[in-house]
């Protein structure tokens, strides 16, 4: 990794949202960046409150993220969208316009349209963009996927990829039903749960994998407390490739806090990985052998320094994996601001984001019809 270390200034990610604190954390973990500036909510208090708190001077503090966009421009190398992903479009392109680098919080946007409109706008002026998907920063995922490319499974034939989740179906312990966010509880083209949950299943399996979605046939229900949402969703897919694969993803799972799980079988072998147990990869082989590896073994990936900040049998979860994320996109904007280009295979851009808006999308219409969908 490179030693510069970049600023960046946040538009949403106030103390009170669902992802600043991790952000802000990931962000600065491994010294690759400092949040300098920030435009964090819309509401004053909230806004100072979380600028104090994240160490942004006062001058730097901005009411709005256009007059935050206009006062930073040459200050900032990059800014880090975090508002509801209904927002992202038009933030997303006035950063693009005026020559910002963005990172952006997974999804994109809601509408394939826009996915389009942002990535012909991010080629035409040769613009930097980068995606959060966070699950692929833990090193034991980019362990399996070493292993894949060494061909340790030969080539792989199916897989099963499922994130469930309780949150829209159980109460606190005095019986209260949550209270989600106002912008989750409208379903667009492409359900919101597909973008919370389904774009991460995609984002896995491409970044594992390779390949890409060809044709979906999905079911989909509403069993949770707000029958206005879809919240369970599970489906058939085909790769290219051949690769067949199931997946499923839910917000009315009793039991799972985020039950996020992989499973990946080939000819020669076969492996599971689970994010509650992120730091063990479960191998099991044509010939009968079961292997447990972690990145205390012999690893080619998850034992490199760069992911060992302790020591294993210490386990890094959640915020170091988006940490590791952030370091690999500080290399690619280095690179990037060096060369006006850049290649990096651990963090992706409009391609795959627009790709997995397609996908989700198909997945939504065969729900509708029953039948198979193939991607446009």
């Amino acid at each position: 990794m490179s030693a510069e270390t970049l600023k960046i200034g946040f538009i949403g990610g106030a103390l009170d949202s669902a992802v600043g604190y991790a952000h802000f954390t990931a962000c600065r973990m491994d010294r690759r960046w400092e949040l300098a500036a920030g435009a964090f909510s819309r509401k004053p208090e909230i806004n100072l409150r979380t600028g104090l708190e994240y160490g942004v001077d006062r001058e730097r503090l901005y009411d709005s993220w256009r007059g935050m966009i206009a006062a930073e421009q040459g200050r900032l190398d990059a800014v880090a969208i975090l508002t509801p992903t209904v927002l992202h479009a038009e933030m997303v392109k006035e950063c693009l316009a005026c020559g910002m680098p963005v990172v952006c919080e997974k999804s994109l946007v809601t509408e394939v349209d826009d996915a389009m409109e942002i990535r012909e706008l991010c080629r035409s002026k040769k613009g930097f963009l980068a995606l959060i998907y966070n699950y692929s920063g833990y090193p034991m995922v980019r362990e399996l996927r070493s292993l894949i490319r060494r061909g340790m499974f030969g080539k792989i034939l199916h897989f099963q990829a499922e994130m469930p989740q309780e949150g829209f179906i159980r109460t606190d312990g005095a019986g209260n039903r949550p209270s989600p966010q106002a912008w989750r509880m409208k379903d667009g083209t492409v359900p919101i749960i597909h973008l919370d949950l389904g774009s991460h299943l995609h984002e896995l399996i491409y970044y594992l994998t390779g390949e890409h979605p060809e044709r979906v046939v999905a079911d989909q229900d509403s069993w949770g407390w707000f029958r206005q949402v879809v919240d369970n969703v599970c489906c058939l897919c085909r790769y290219t490739g051949g690769l067949q694969g199931q997946m499923w993803f839910s917000k009315s799972a009793l039991g799972y806090r985020n039950g996020l799980r992989l499973r990946i079988y080939g000819e020669k072998a076969g492996a599971e990985w689970c994010q509650a147990n992120p730091e063990e990869l479960v191998l099991n082989f044509a010939d009968g052998r079961r292997q447990i590896m972690d990145r205390g073994a012999d690893s080619a990936v998850a034992g490199q320094p760069r992911y060992t900040r302790f020591k294993a049998g210490h386990p890094a979860g959640f915020v170091e994996a988006m940490a590791n994320l952030y370091g690999d996109i500080a290399d690619g904007l280095v690179e990037y601001k060096k060369n006006g280009s850049y290649r990096s295979e651990e963090f992706f851009g409009t391609d795959v984001a627009l790709e997995g808006l397609r996908f989700l999308e198909a997945m939504a219409e065969s729900a509708g019809s029953g039948k198979w969908v193939a991607l446009g």
